[in-house]
């Protein structure tokens, strides 16, 4: 039976699920899409679990063990990839999502070069002179945060701060990280600190 048989008649959600999940997979042939990996999960059957995400959008997606045994670096969290998939929907739950054939490493060469640019900009500024270092103190008195108040990483370093060292006094200098005038706000702040 086609789409346009169906008129009035109701189908089975199995139904419909199947036929999406066939219109999307001969659609789309295998593509290489890329974004950050988030919540990724290793689960005990070995396949991997992860969602991947840009800055307005993200697809679920799924590695099966037999493809991820083949990449060749380490898989985290906040990383930038590449990933060569099938679109598809999984039909048990009406999932759209992506089956993960193969992943490589994205944005490093660009990420790379503007490090590497600042890090020479910096040296001829004279700032990693031996001279203009100052010495850690053993134990801080005294820790100053400077960053966006709804940071989680910020969340991490206060957790940490209180299971290793809770009477530690912290400091947060709060301040917006992204967008424009942030450096200019994150330089005065510093200074401050």
């Amino acid at each position: 039976m086609s789409f346009a048989d169906l008129g009035q008649q109701a189908i089975p959600v199995s139904e419909l699920n199947r036929r999406a999940r066939a219109l999307l997979e001969n659609q789309f042939p295998p593509l290489w899409v890329s974004g950050e990996i988030s919540n990724l999960t290793r689960h005990d059957s070995g396949h991997w679990y992860f969602s991947l995400k840009d800055d307005k959008a993200q697809v679920r997606c799924v590695m099966f063990r037999h493809r991820n045994r083949y990449v060749d670096f380490e898989v985290r969290d906040g990383m930038q990839v590449e990933a060569r998939a099938v679109v598809t929907l999984y039909e048990p739950r009406g999932d759209f999502q992506l089956n993960v054939e193969s992943l490589r490493p994205g944005g490093l060469g660009a990420l790379y070069e503007a490090f590497a640019r600042l890090k020479a900009k910096l040296e001829a500024e004279g700032l990693f002179l031996a001279e203009r270092k100052r010495p850690l103190p053993a134990y801080p008195r005294v820790i100053g945060i400077v960053t966006s108040p709804q940071a989680a990483a910020l969340r991490d370093v206060l957790t940490t701060l209180r299971r290793r060292m809770p009477t530690l006094p912290v400091i947060i200098y709060p301040t917006p990280v992204q967008g424009r005038g942030a450096s200019l706000a994150i330089a005065a702040l510093l200074a401050r600190a």
